[in-house]
């Protein structure tokens, strides 16, 4: 209930009808929550959208920078463009999309190119971006390490060589806070993600180079071994994917305690956040109060939390008037769940693009900008949410 509102009709009314209102308060609260009481009041979010203040600025201005970070990930081919531009005129935090990953830096024993990431390091150097560097071992991996006649030791070579590499580049870099060290690893349905014929699936081939005697798959001990020794000061993510199924998070976490229990530095967990329409996630109850105990989850197990990928996509590609508001929705509510958890430990949100029209779902009107660049609701919306946290999320089930 906004108490403030409630007093200062009480207050306008005091010689006539205070009873009056205070019940009509009450029964507002009762039926609607505060939600009903912020969407009474449209100068207040007319104000907010229109407002020209930037995501970076409303940081600087009313929170703790050190337990909050929101950004987007930018394509190293859309560094130096208008693109890049706009980036910086809204955020100081951002993920490199792909070019860390085993695909780009070493996709065959004879293959090495650094040359897109030290693109985007300079470019963070430049303007003083944080960095979270997205390059896991996961099921994005090479079509040489997806071969099925690849053997364990030749999969175990390649992982090595490669993670060590990428973590002697990163470590000593100041703009690199975090770096996600798996993703991928365990199915909705609870298991762990393995490999699959051919070279064309999204697969997991690394999970065949065994399990210790506890189950738990060997590339994800050594992966969080290499990172331990040779990323000392990063802090390290176990990143993962899907919704809220709770077979899967239950796994994760236990993955997580293990590895801790067995001495590995697990500094943080991620959740992708790849939202759509046609199941809509972030504007549903149930799901959201899942989350939300996910996070909790993550702070009280001394885990920073990250929603590394977020976007939502407009499954039909009609950028209607309705479906431009969902998802202005749930990017929103997202953000207002991270934010109440702002004063138990670190939380950071990172978009997975900036503008519509391109990338592999590009008919799906998913970022939060349009192909001209201009803002569209979401961007509002986000605004809106750091300005006046306290509002309820926007529920559609």
């Amino acid at each position: 209930m906004d108490i403030f509102l409630c007093v200062t009709m009480m207050t306008k009314t005091l010689q006539k009808k205070s009873a009056q209102v205070f019940l009509f308060c009450l029964l507002l609260q009762t039926v609607y929550g505060n939600t009903a009481i912020a969407s009474m009041n449209p100068k207040r979010i007319t104000t907010a959208q229109q407002d020209s203040t930037t995501v970076k600025q409303l940081l600087k201005k009313q929170y703790n920078t050190d337990s909050i970070y929101i950004g987007a990930t930018l394509n190293f081919r859309q560094l130096g463009t208008a693109v890049a531009r706009k980036f910086l005129e809204e955020f100081t935090y951002s993920t490199p999309e792909n070019c860390a990953k085993q695909t780009i830096v070493h996709p065959s024993p004879d293959k090495w190119n650094w040359k897109p990431l030290e693109a985007y390091l300079a470019f963070a150097e430049k303007n003083n971006i944080t960095l979270r560097i997205h390059g896991p071992i996961s099921p994005q991996a090479s079509k040489w390490a997806k071969t099925d006649t690849r053997t364990k030791e030749e999969l175990l070579q390649n992982l090595e060589e490669y993670f060590t590499a990428l973590c002697l580049k990163i470590n000593d870099n100041p703009n690199v806070k975090w770096m996600d060290v798996v993703n991928e690893t365990i199915t909705r349905q609870g298991e762990w993600f393995r490999e699959k014929p051919g070279t064309d699936k999204w697969e997991n081939p690394w999970e065949q180079m065994g399990h210790d005697f506890a189950g738990i798959p060997l590339y994800i001990l050594k992966a969080f071994e290499i990172a331990q020794i040779h990323a000392p000061k990063k802090s390290l993510v176990y990143n993962h994917h899907g919704g809220m199924e709770k077979k899967m998070w239950e796994r994760v976490k236990s993955t997580i305690l293990y590895l801790k229990l067995k001495g590995y530095r697990v500094d943080g967990l991620g959740w992708q956040a790849h939202l759509r329409s046609d199941k809509p996630l972030a504007l549903d109850k149930k799901s959201l109060a899942y989350f939300s105990e996910l996070v909790d989850w993550a702070h009280q197990n001394d885990l920073d939390f990250h929603v590394t990928e977020i976007d939502y996509k407009i499954w039909d590609g009609k950028a209607t008037e309705k479906a431009l508001e969902s998802q202005a929705n749930a990017y929103a509510n997202i953000l207002k769940i991270l934010l109440s958890k702002r004063k138990t430990g670190v939380v950071t949100y990172n978009t997975w693009g900036m503008v519509d029209g391109v990338g592999p779902h590009k008919d799906k009107k998913l970022f939060i900008f349009d192909e001209q660049l201009n803002p569209k609701p979401a961007v509002f919306a986000l605004r809106n949410t750091l300005q006046f946290p306290e509002q309820k999320v926007v529920l559609e089930r």
